[in-house]
């Protein structure tokens, strides 16, 4: 593959698992999974592994992500884990934030806050939550959030939540403190929030048409807000994430998605809205419309190659203009085995290939071959001399040709 010109390229890379699942197999297998493939993850070398929580629908399953990455944090020993995200209106915020703190120390500093203002209308309804109210709540837990990892008592009460002194038994294992990022698709709030209190930004729906077209319009806001409040900002604390499924050829991606679609996305979207989508026995038109039109909330998938891959994420660095870590989608459109090679095949070849690292290897591959003459050589003069030297006097007869030791050109 050739080495891609992608200029800045993302410096991470990770996995969101919201997750996607089939609601036909078993749930136990389906998040002991989750759980396995951040053991996988951290093996190929990925940086983080993000787990969603979600409370309805029947297909995201994991309806507190803490404890799926506590169980992942004594799986593995570097990978960063992060909530992806919290629904802010939920929780108490010092119950929520303690709960972090607590995994923060269990994973020895390796947690994320993730925050959002819940995606799912089904929660929010069970709640009796207003979900006109659900950002302004997410912004008033935040601010309290930053007061609390800071040390101080909180005093405050809200139309949810009433704190009087409240605060903190345990402080982040880092004394940096632990990190927070905010969720931004198409509305400027969570970019505005970023900014004003110096989160990173999650960028869910980059691959979509309208979230596409926001990425640089939020990250503009960001860098507004983040002015106004007296803060720099830095990119490399903004996290993208993309759909996609990767195989060797175009071909073997596009049947291998076409395994799982129906049940794992089509019907997630379907249980959404309630109405059924035109593809009826038909996955080979639903990989289609994904990966061409793509599905609101997934956006437009890659289903290819590596190179393809390489080529969407040209395509995102060039609108945002650099972004520090890109998060592939977990989902099950695709078949275990085959979502795991997927995974491998990103690591082997697209991550190489973005950080440039396989240029060294192949110029000391290219200089090794056109010194190949002198190099042989000087080991063939060697190899002779040593055989002169040892070989007993008069029993010479059986010792090998220096040439049979020597590599042959084809």
């Amino acid at each position: 593959m050739a080495e891609s010109p992608i200029a800045p390229p993302p410096a991470r890379f990770g996995a969101f698992i919201a997750p996607h699942h089939d609601p036909r197999i078993d749930a136990t297998l389906q998040i002991r999974r989750d759980v396995e493939l951040i053991e996988i993850l951290e093996g190929l070398g990925y940086d983080e592994a993000w787990v969603g929580e979600h409370h309805s629908s029947g297909h995201e399953t994991i309806a507190c992500p803490e404890m799926v990455l506590a169980a992942a944090g004594e799986r593995t020993s570097r990978i960063r884990l992060g909530t992806g995200v919290n629904s802010m209106p939920y929780h108490n915020p010092l119950m929520l934030i303690d709960r972090l703190v607590l995994l923060d120390h269990l994973t020895r500093g390796r947690a994320i806050l993730g925050m959002g203002p819940g995606q799912l209308a089904s929660d929010a309804y069970m709640l009796g939550i207003d979900p006109a109210q659900q950002r302004d709540m997410m912004i008033e837990a935040a601010e309290v959030i930053v007061e609390l990892l800071a040390g101080n008592k909180v005093t405050r009460a809200t139309s949810w939540f009433d704190l009087r002194e409240a605060h903190l038994q345990l402080l982040p294992h880092n004394p940096a403190g632990l990190e927070i990022a905010v969720a931004s698709v198409v509305s400027p709030t969570g970019a505005i929030l970023a900014g004003r209190l110096g989160f990173g930004m999650l960028s869910l729906a980059a691959t979509d048409p309208r979230g596409f077209s926001a990425l640089d319009v939020n990250w503009g806001h960001l860098e507004r807000a983040a002015a106004g409040a007296g803060r720099g900002t830095d990119r490399s604390r903004w996290r993208v994430l993309v759909a996609m499924h990767l195989a060797e050829t175009r071909e073997q991606a596009r049947k291998e998605a076409e395994s799982g679609i129906l049940g794992s996305l089509v019907g997630y979207i379907e249980g959404l809205t309630g109405k059924p989508l035109p593809y009826g026995n038909a996955p080979a038109l639903a990989v289609e419309q994904w990966s061409t039109r793509g599905f609101p909330g997934f956006g437009v998938a890659t289903v290819g190659t590596p190179d393809d891959a390489i080529e969407t994420i040209a395509q995102l660095s060039e609108r945002t203009g650099g972004f520090g870590t890109l998060l592939l989608l977990s989902h099950d459109c695709a078949s275990w085995e085959a979502k795991k090679r997927s995974f491998t095949l990103f690591a082997e070849e697209v991550v190489p290939a973005l950080r440039g690292s396989s240029a060294p290897r192949f110029a000391s591959k290219t200089w090794t071959g056109a010194n190949s003459e002198v190099l042989l050589g000087g080991m063939s003069a060697a190899i002779t001399a040593a055989v002169a030297r040892y070989a007993d006097e008069g029993n010479t007869e059986n010792q090998p040709s220096v040439d049979a030791w020597l590599p042959k050109a084809e």
